[in-house]
């Protein structure tokens, strides 16, 4: 009967200890029915038999009430949430800074103001109070150009600094995870309960996916494994480390593409390794596409906007001088070697001519002549000697000509060359007198005013490589407005990804003499030529940079010197042409600034031109008048005229009025602000659905709890009551010995 009884005594032991085991996994899920990431624990209970026989009852496993399908789906909608959500606090200080197409503080609005103070000038191009407010509104809206564009680096710095801390997180994160692997791991082979241990790995897990989309499987020892959603592996067995060094300062020019930003790599750091382009999701992703293209997209229709504003006002501006001319100038043109590129006055035989005339304080003409004319006579050796007309002129050669004239005729100490910076510069050194040039259609004075056709050879190959329309437009000798910028990067206009090059051989020039020629074979595509141009190690660097629905072929001097990219025209190459290579204009919005001479004195500003007059002196002369509006209501009618504006960021090629184009960023990026917005919440009714589905089933419900409370109380008090009945037989047995 004892070993009945004893038999007895354990059976009931084991149903104290099992129901006992049970109440403390109870107790857990009350206590922990508010803790974030907490699953219901389960304690399963199973018959215990030894040899063939009932011996009472025992714990199979403890399991957490969890849906691991839906958890995945969770993670995977919660990566979506953070890349549209982390980009929202970049929104709002986009819409500050761009406001709204209707605040006075908007884009639009100040390009609308200089548009005004333009028509005022051209009505009283006299008066000393329209040219300041000229001034005024141009200098604001070109601070304020400077502001926006700056403000976007600011931002490409946080987003990029940002992801060099989430990437520390990850790492965190990951080297957690592979512990609690084997924590789960080494637990399991022995029989510990690792729910525990199951939802720390679980919460780990939930906070990398809001930085990272991931995809994961399970072991069947419990170890589970972490890849990218580009199938980079994150954690097997081990963690692997990912690495982003956070850039210092960010500029227009600085970009992913071309290697300046560090990559996102696992692993190593290889080119290989960089996933940079192959995230889908988090927060990591969201920042990378703030980095690389939403800001970018909007720096790039800045440039656009302050490249088009500089380049039609310039042309304009360059047209006329202020009253009654001007006794220096230099220009904004670099010529990369003087003594070589060349000056075609006439590459369309037009017989085009550009006048050269000297004035006095009053306006009266005290000397003219034009330019073929003067090419044509000696002033010296070398560069002065005589030239053929309307022959191909080096620069060197034309500067040394305009000097020498103007020593002829009453400026003996003047000096026109090219400077050490590579720009055209003239001084009389005269305060007498005053320059001024007029381009015609002939060399016979009196002439009609119209702008030269320049062509300019950028090589010295004896093939005009680009023609200009005006001589002082060219040179740039009276711009408006200056950017300051060198001409050490070319870009291609914004083109698809279908893009199919024709053949042609690109010919890299720098002041140190040719750098080299790369051949490009037909049908070549963008990332094709840039791998070309790379391979060739001349010098020069290209990259395929992305630009809104398309990309851009960005080409860079390897050490920041002013260049000059060709191609053979004499042999028939038209790839640069369908390229529309040109000078870049990244960053443009970022330094565009009114001349310091006008802006200092407003009275710089051009309103007329030089005139002719047929009855003046015995042949007629030519004539600055002061309250000659000629130019300034060109500037007024051009700019309230619609304008060709091409492709860039997301903003197709379009023709609009300058406050028409403006409206149409700050439009844009409204409509981009509100768009993430829309998405925000649609993702959030998603992810907040799906997580309240999760929570519902592996959350603690009170009602159940209190119900299994009762249920294992009962049973442990009917198991204690068993072993009290069988302690009362051991004593009755006692007894009777």
């Amino acid at each position: 009967m004892a070993g009945s009884l004893t038999l007895a005594i354990r059976t009931a032991q084991s149903g104290l200890l099992t129901n006992q085991a049970a109440l403390n996994a109870t107790a857990n899920n009350i206590a922990n029915v508010n803790s974030v990431g907490y699953s219901r624990k389960i304690v399963n209970m199973e018959q215990r038999v030894v040899e063939s026989a009932g011996a009472g009852v025992q714990i199979s496993e403890v399991t957490r009430r969890i849906d691991e399908n839906l958890l995945k789906s969770l993670r995977l909608e919660k990566s979506t949430l953070n890349a549209l959500d982390v980009q929202e606090n970049y929104y709002a200080r986009l819409q500050e800074l761009f406001g709204a197409p209707g605040d006075n503080t908007s884009l639009a609005h100040l390009v609308g103001q200089f548009e005004a103070a333009i028509e005022s000038l051209a009505d009283a191009p006299g008066k000393t109070l329209e040219q300041s407010e000229l001034v005024r509104r141009a200098n604001e809206m070109a601070l304020k150009l400077q502001s926006m564009s700056i403000t976007i680096q600011e931002l490409r710095l946080q987003a990029d600094q940002s992801i060099g801390t989430a990437v520390t997180e990850i790492n965190v994160l990951t080297s957690k995870i592979a512990d609690l692997n084997d924590k789960i791991i080494s637990s399991e082979t022995v029989g510990r309960d690792v729910t525990d241990l199951r939802d720390q790995r679980d919460q780990s897990l939930d906070r990398m996916a809001e930085l990272i989309d991931i995809v994961y499987f399970s072991r069947s020892d419990g170890d589970i494994v972490v890849f990218s959603s580009g199938g980079r592996t994150l954690i097997d067995n081990t963690a692997v480390t990912m690495t982003h060094s956070a850039a210092g300062t960010i500029a227009a020019t600085t970009t992913h593409a071309e290697g300046d930003l560090a990559g996102l790599f696992v692993g190593v750091q290889i080119a290989g390794n960089d996933i940079t382009n192959e995230l889908r999701g988090g927060q990591i992703e969201g920042l990378i596409d703030l980095r690389d293209n939403i800001l970018t997209d909007l720096q790039s229709q800045l440039d656009e906007m302050a490249a088009e504003l500089r380049d039609v006002f310039n042309q304009i501006h360059n047209r006329g001088v202020p009253f009654p001319g001007m006794q220096s100038m230099t220009g904004t043109r670099i010529f990369v070697d003087s003594s070589t590129q060349t000056i075609d006055l006439d590459p369309t035989s037009s017989a085009d001519d550009v006048t050269i005339s000297l004035f006095d304080s009053s306006g009266d003409q005290q000397a003219t002549t034009t330019l073929n004319t003067i090419m044509q006579v000696a002033y010296g050796a070398g560069d002065s000697a005589a030239k053929v007309s309307y022959a191909a002129w080096t620069v060197d050669e034309v500067a040394a000509h305009i000097q020498g004239w103007l020593q002829a005729n009453g400026a003996a100490t003047a000096t026109a060359s090219v400077n050490s910076s590579g720009k055209f510069a003239i001084t009389l050194n005269n305060s007498s007198l005053n320059l001024v040039f007029r381009d015609e259609t002939a060399t016979t004075a009196g002439s009609t005013h119209q702008d030269a056709a320049i062509g300019f050879d950028s090589d010295g190959d004896g093939d005009v490589d680009e023609t200009v329309s005006g001589f002082s437009y060219f040179l740039g000798i009276n711009d408006f407005f200056v950017d300051n910028l060198s001409e050490n990067i070319y870009e291609s206009n914004q083109l698809a990804s279908s893009f199919g090059a024709s053949a042609a051989t690109l010919t890299f020039e720098d002041s140190t003499g040719a750098l080299g020629n790369v051949s490009i074979t037909a049908g070549t595509n963008l990332t094709g030529i840039a791998t070309a141009i790379n391979n060739a190690t001349i010098g020069v660097t290209a990259a395929v940079i992305p630009d809104g629905a398309g990309f851009r072929l960005r080409i860079s001097h390897s050490t920041g010197g002013n260049m000059t990219v060709t191609h053979d025209v004499g042999g028939g190459n038209t790839l640069l042409t369908e390229l529309g290579m040109h000078k870049a204009d990244v960053n443009v919005s970022g330094t565009i600034a009114v001349r310091n001479d006008i802006l200092v004195a407003p009275g710089n500003v051009t309103r007329g031109s030089m005139q002719w007059n047929a009855n003046l002196a015995a042949a007629g002369e030519y004539f600055m008048s002061v309250s000659d509006d000629t130019q300034i209501k060109n500037l007024a009618t051009t700019f309230a005229a619609v304008n060709a504006f091409d492709a860039a960021g997301n903003i197709a090629s379009l023709s609009h009025t300058f406050d028409e184009y403006a409206a149409a960023i700050v439009a844009h990026n409204a409509t981009k602000a509100e768009s993430n917005r829309t998405n925000i919440e649609i993702q959030q009714l998603l992810t907040e659905s799906l997580q309240f589905k999760s929570d519902t089933e592996r959350g603690v419900n009170l009602d159940e709890e209190m119900s299994n409370l009762i249920l294992f109380e009962q049973a442990y008090s009917a198991a204690a009551r068993v072993i009290a009945t069988i302690q009362s037989m051991f004593d009755a047995l006692e007894r009777s010995v």
